[in-house]
């Protein structure tokens, strides 16, 4: 059966095989309860004939105890014949179409004082078919007697055998037409199946909203194009996200590659008269660029990658972590300040610095006359980090958007010392790895000149115990 279930169906189609077993499990359903009813209706049959000769056989033995046994027997003929026999198997009374002679039983069979139920030829009763011959001791002590009551079963077997023939005969037909109505109704269901499919299948990836048909019931296939259509939208976005980083990663990497090109032409026009230190460090600055580019590239790709935030690598010290970022910019324009204990998070010391990083280099880029790198906490369950500098600042309408993939402001972008407007967006998703959040804001609101303090909550850490 299993083997006949790898091997024909696969080659079906879906319908073909949901029929197959729908109709073979109604199939086997239908025998084995069609059985159980042919038996259960033969031992109910049986007991119904068993309690009626039972019944007339205690009739008949209460006649003998009391000695008021008439002959022949008050019994009804038909398919019931009745005898009472001694114990040396003499017939001592019967019934008016029972034998008078023979007994329905014989001495090897017989067992006095016994009840009995045997199923014997009817020839013996008089009656075709077999019969149903049950015992009841009766009489006294001194004269002991058994009633014989026999009782046709012919009734018995034509009702089981028009049974098992209707069942012969409707079983099939109700499973065909169950057969024919399951067909329709698994087609209908996977009717909207097929339906996206062919809306898979004409998806073609290309740009511009695709979507699969919808389902108008509230039901499971429903749930499912909704599900799909979801995952497009997600992927379409996901697909627009790429598209553009990777045009935007072109044209960042393009401007550096540009100017060497440039440099290198205008150098060997020139010949004798090149100033090569001159070219070599401008060189070196656009090689410089460029390898802070690929690096920050790579490091998004890296975080793109990942789908969960992995657990931190350990306790780090803020203040610590501030003093040796700190320790590579001069003073001024850098200002640090720190309190007075240590503020512990936990997260891993080379991502933060690198947020600081990013963070003083874009406040350098943009102040007038210093920034300052300020570390403080607890507030609630966060220690804070804020960088501020006293440059422009950034328009409240755009302090969300230059958290994006290289977004640069017009004014920032004529003033950009070779940024590729990637340091917001990789200090955003460092920061969100650690469990924390950043945010843009005024340093001093109203000024002509606000400024712009950028500030990191970081998920506060009580101070570990000295191993």
């Amino acid at each position: 059966m299993s083997g006949w279930v790898r091997g024909p169906l696969p080659r079906l189609g879906l319908r073909a095989r949901l029929l197959a077993l729908g109709v073979l499990g109604l199939a086997v359903g239908f025998a084995f309860g069609g059985t159980l009813l042919v038996g259960a209706l033969g031992w109910t049959l049986q007991r119904s004939v068993d309690e009626e000769a039972l019944r007339t056989a205690d009739a008949v033995a209460l006649l003998t105890a009391e000695d008021a046994l008439p002959d022949p027997l008050p019994v009804a003929g038909g398919q019931l014949r009745v005898q009472v026999v001694d114990v040396q198997g003499r017939i001592r009374a019967a019934s008016i179409d029972a034998d008078r002679l023979v007994p329905m039983l014989g001495p090897d069979e017989l067992r006095p004082g016994q009840r009995q139920r045997l199923v014997v030829d009817g020839r013996r009763a008089g009656m075709p078919g077999p019969v149903r011959v049950v015992t009841v001791p009766a009489g006294t002590p001194q004269e002991p007697r058994t009633v014989l009551v026999a009782k046709s079963l012919t009734d018995v077997r034509h009702s089981l055998r028009v049974v098992r023939n209707l069942l012969l005969v409707g079983f099939p037909l109700l499973v065909a037409g169950l057969g024919v109505v399951a067909w329709r109704v698994v087609g209908a269901t996977l009717r909207p199946v097929e339906q996206l499919r062919s809306g898979a299948a004409e998806i073609t990836g290309r740009a511009g909203a695709e979507r699969l048909p919808v389902p108008a019931g509230q039901d499971e296939i429903h749930r499912l194009a909704v599900t799909l259509n979801d995952m497009l939208d997600r992927l379409a976005a996901s697909r627009d996200r790429q598209r553009a980083f990777v045009a935007d990663a072109a044209h960042e990497l393009r401007s550096p590659l540009t100017n060497m090109r440039t440099e290198l032409e205008v150098a060997r026009r020139l010949g004798d008269d090149t100033d090569w230190p001159a070219v070599a460090d401008d060189l070196l600055a656009d090689t410089e660029r460029l390898s802070r580019l690929v690096d920050d590239l790579l490091l998004l790709a890296r975080l793109d990658e990942q789908d969960a935030r992995p657990a931190p690598v350990g306790p780090v010290e803020l203040g610590e972590l501030a003093h040796a970022v700190a320790a590579r910019y001069p003073s001024p324009p850098l200002r640090l300040t720190l309190p007075d204990g240590p503020l512990w998070v936990e997260g891993d010391a080379g991502e933060l610095r690198r947020v600081l990083v990013n963070l003083v280099d874009n406040a350098l880029r943009h102040a007038r006359t210093g920034v300052e790198l300020a570390v403080s906490g607890p507030d609630g369950a966060y220690h804070l980090v804020t960088v501020t500098d006293d440059g422009p600042g950034v328009p409240a309408a755009d302090r969300e958007r230059v958290f994006a993939r290289f977004t640069r402001l017009d004014d920032a972008r004529a003033r950009d010392a070779g940024g590729a407007g990637l340091g917001l967006a990789i200090v955003r998703e460092l920061v969100r790895r650690a469990g924390g959040a950043v945010e843009l804001a005024d340093a001093t609101p109203g000024a002509a000149a606000p400024g712009l303090r950028a500030t990191v909550r970081l998920p506060a850490l009580a101070e570990p115990d000295a191993e």
